[in-house]
């Protein structure tokens, strides 16, 4: 072959190479690049991935094909990725839950151990991130969007970085609730391991003047909760002090208790809670946090339905609190988020059927008069008005009742003046109530599941402050007129219905703990305390 022919031949393997370089080939190059450790792609892609119980299997694919499938924790990064599986304590959650006894286990293949590294790091990330628990199998009515974050790309900074354990702070909720109960969570546990506080026999009240060995170990318990200071030592300890029963105010101010300085039986069921059932419940309020979104609204508002109470809140000011009633046991108040879109002053009240035929009928068939003198009215399957004096009262019972019982605007109303409306499927709304010296009440679980809000015209006013034309003085005379009247807000208000057992209470400068009435928080725990991977 001449020089010619052999020119030709050499181009045409060029083209030839080029073709395949161009078509199936470069799939290949990236997916296994020449310094690509191939025994790392194929663990993941194999039944090693299944066998060393990975969780995050998409999210490790998507790492390790973005740096080349090339491994990431070295000598220096991997302790201190496991310092902070350790550390994530701090955070009220469990290091067995991230591996952490498997990554020290020298005994185990390298290749096992950076990917169980990596994905530890993506389990705790996601966890802090947006919760360990799933909300829906605490709250089925949840619908709060949780807070996201491309935790791929954070992992691949905080190996850039270095800092792995701030990179996981990083992702906890930023807020002053959050902070304030992790800080708690740090100080009870040193009360904990300090020994914790020793019990109080049961016996009678305790109050102001009284003498015995329980006062003494009411002192104890007191001083190590940190509520009581050193008793001088001229002082009599078996004698209940003025100085204890400001203590003992102080600790059923922050129990959420009636604070009126006497130990009797309730007082003393929270003074024996020990430090292991206030860590737990920081845990778990920690834990509702960290379901929560970044931003709940500029302005917006919070009800705490285990607390009783609700908080209208706008940057830059100060929150206004205003008390609430949610719903009995039986009657749960359900958590959920939604906006306020409108009001309706001097609203109609709808009484439920049950409640019309169980509740109101007999009461109608006592005293005639109650009907009018409560402004109550029926209609009929055509939403007319029917005239109750041709009503024969006796021939209506729970299973023939063909009317709706409505109650008219006005001062007897059972929704009061005013009802703030965000529409949704648990057809829940704030109202008003004339039943006002139930306010009074420490524990308010008094409805049928609706919350009752305690000086409801300021929460108006509140809500219509972006609204000139509704002043006080305007909704005054609209309530004077006792005609129902529709408000529409220029912009809905998101309200956040949630449940915590133990808050910041910034009045006090403490923590409040509060009554689970639900029994919501155990479930939390168990899922918390859930047994950790078994794959070792």
């Amino acid at each position: 072959m001449g020089i010619t022919g052999r020119k030709t031949g050499f181009l045409f393997f060029l083209t030839l190479l080029c073709f395949l370089l161009s078509s199936s080939w470069p799939s290949f190059i990236h997916a296994a690049p020449l310094n690509a450790d191939l025994r790392l792609q194929q663990a993941l892609s194999g039944t090693d991935s299944q066998a060393w119980g990975l969780q995050n299997l998409e999210e490790l694919h998507s790492f390790y094909k973005a740096r080349g499938y090339q491994r990431a924790w070295n000598k220096t990064l991997l302790p201190r990725l496991i310092a902070a599986l350790n550390n994530s304590t701090q955070h009220g959650l469990t290091p067995c839950d991230y591996r952490v006894n498997l990554l020290q286990n020298k005994a185990i293949d390298e290749l096992q151990r950076e990917l169980v590294a990596s994905d530890a790091y993506l389990t705790l990330a996601g966890h802090i991130l947006f919760g360990k628990v799933d909300p829906i199998s605490i709250a089925p009515s949840w619908s709060v969007a949780s807070r996201q974050r491309d935790l791929v790309q954070h992992l691949t900074t905080a190996l850039e970085s270095g800092e792995i354990e701030k990179s996981f702070d990083d992702l906890a909720p930023c807020c002053y609730e959050y902070a304030t109960l992790k800080k708690a969570l740090s100080r009870y546990r040193k009360i904990a391991q300090r020994g914790g506080w020793g019990q109080i026999t049961p016996g009678r009240l305790l109050k102001l003047g009284s003498q015995s060995q329980q006062v003494v170990q009411l002192r104890a318990r007191l001083r190590t909760s940190g509520d009581l200071e050193a008793a001088s030592s001229r002082q009599d300890p078996t004698l209940f002090s003025p100085a204890l029963e400001k203590a003992v105010k102080k600790f059923q101010q922050r129990a959420n208790l009636e604070t009126d300085g006497i130990v009797g039986p309730v007082t003393l069921r929270h003074l024996n809670k020990t430090p292991f059932d206030r860590i737990n419940t920081l845990r778990i309020n920690m834990e509702r946090w960290r379901w929560l979104p970044e931003d709940l609204g500029q302005k917006h508002i919070r009800v705490n339905v285990a607390g009783f109470y609700l908080e209208a809140r706008q940057q830059g000011e100060k929150p206004r609190s205003h008390k609430v009633i949610v719903g009995l046991d039986y009657r749960q108040t359900p958590i959920f988020s939604n906006a306020i879109k409108y009001l309706d002053f001097n609203p109609y009240w709808y009484a439920p059927r049950r409640l019309a035929t169980r509740d109101k009928l007999p009461m109608f068939r006592e005293d005639p008069d109650y009907f009018e003198w409560a402004g109550f009215e029926l209609l009929d399957r055509d939403n007319k008005v029917v005239d109750e004096t041709t009503v024969d009262w006796d021939t209506l019972s729970v299973n023939y009742f063909p009317y709706v019982l409505r109650q008219r605007p006005g001062p007897r109303n059972a929704l009061g003046r005013v009802k703030f409306i965000f529409p949704n499927k648990h057809n829940v709304y704030l109202h008003d109530t004339p039943s006002r010296e139930l306010f009074t009440k420490v524990q308010r679980d008094f409805s049928s599941g609706c919350i009752r809000v305690q000086t409801p015209m300021d929460l108006a006013q509140w809500l219509l402050t972006e609204q000139d034309e509704w002043n006080q003085e305007r909704i005054d005379a609209v309530i004077a007129g006792e005609k129902r009247t529709r408000v529409l807000l220029k912009e809905p208000v998101p309200i956040h219905i949630l449940y915590w057992t133990v808050v910041v209470d910034r009045e006090i400068n403490d923590l409040r703990f509060i009554e689970d009435g639900y029994q919501r928080d155990e479930r939390i725990l168990q899922a918390l305390d859930a047994l950790c991977p078994t794959t070792e």
